[in-house]
């Protein structure tokens, strides 16, 4: 069976190589690079087995790339310590949102007028969420999402689309991304904020899609993989004016195929909730 690998990171800005992966089921760490091939570098080796190939890799390829911890221990935190990262971070708050529902959007009001296809009025909704977002974005405070949306979109995703206007009204920047397109990024299928490209917060959900507890990711080598991530999604993911747009008009879903459809009138005005 083909081991699952993670890619960590490359020392090389041009050709990727020397770079180093892990195996998520065992633990070992694979390193690629140009290998040591001189008889008399070869000869001075020790403990150099039959069918093992020494690599040569700059020093700081391991200290940028490598595993600080044998074993890592989560760092779980409460949602209310979670809701105070929000305010505590200086610069940029930046989510990837990959799931395609969240139990906690369907109990409220405004999940039920949007499935029933009635005009969903947002202002006045979330007031203190909304309030609060409005001080940070004034501080000069960036908060941005990008959605992973399947095709046809799910009807979660499609209230997320439509949430959208709301979270942009805040000053949030919201943009959506196709699933194809992220699997062909190797985006990880998880939902996180990264804050200050410095820490993450890694959101667990359980098996009816609700919102259990919040992991903290602090080492540098894991922070790097979903700063990685984050610069890939935001690459290619569209703002969801012009997502909305494309898909009224069949273009994401080539020929609209599917049974789910924007609700009549949402126009260009369709993407989470907090």
């Amino acid at each position: 069976m083909a081991r699952r690998l993670r890619f960590n990171g490359t020392g090389s800005g041009v050709n990727g190589c020397p770079a180093v992966h892990e195996d998520l089921d065992t633990g070992e760490v694979i390193i690629h690079g140009p290998a040591l091939t001189d008889p008399d570098d070869l000869a001075r080796l020790r403990h150099l087995g039959e069918g093992e190939v020494p690599i040569v890799v700059p020093r700081e390829l391991l200290v940028d790339f490598g595993p600080n911890e044998a074993t890592r221990v989560p760092d779980i935190i409460g949602l209310d310590e979670f809701d105070r990262l929000f305010t505590q971070f200086k610069h940029t708050a930046w989510r990837l949102e990959s799931r395609r529902r969240y139990a906690s959007d369907e109990v409220t009001e405004t999940y039920a007028q949007f499935v029933a296809g009635d005009p969903v009025d947002w202002e006045g909704r979330d007031a203190e969420w909304c309030a609060e977002r409005r001080e940070q974005t004034a501080l000069g405070k960036r908060f941005e999402r990008v959605r992973v949306v399947d095709m046809p979109p799910t009807p979660g995703q499609l209230y997320l689309l439509d949430n959208a206007r709301r979270n942009s009204a805040v000053g949030e920047h919201i943009r959506q991304l196709r699933r194809v397109d992220a699997d062909r990024l190797h985006l990880p299928h998880e939902d996180f904020w990264i804050f200050d490209s410095r820490l993450v917060a890694l959101l667990h959900f359980d098996g009816a899609d609700n919102l259990v507890n919040v992991e903290l990711i602090t080492e540098p080598v894991e922070v790097n993989r979903y700063v990685q991530a984050r610069d890939a999604a935001e690459h290619f993911a569209v703002p969801y004016e012009e997502f909305s747009a494309g898909l009224a008009a069949d273009e994401w879903t080539g020929g609209g195929t599917g049974d789910h459809r924007l609700p009549a009138g949402a126009g260009s005005a369709w993407g989470s909730a907090a």
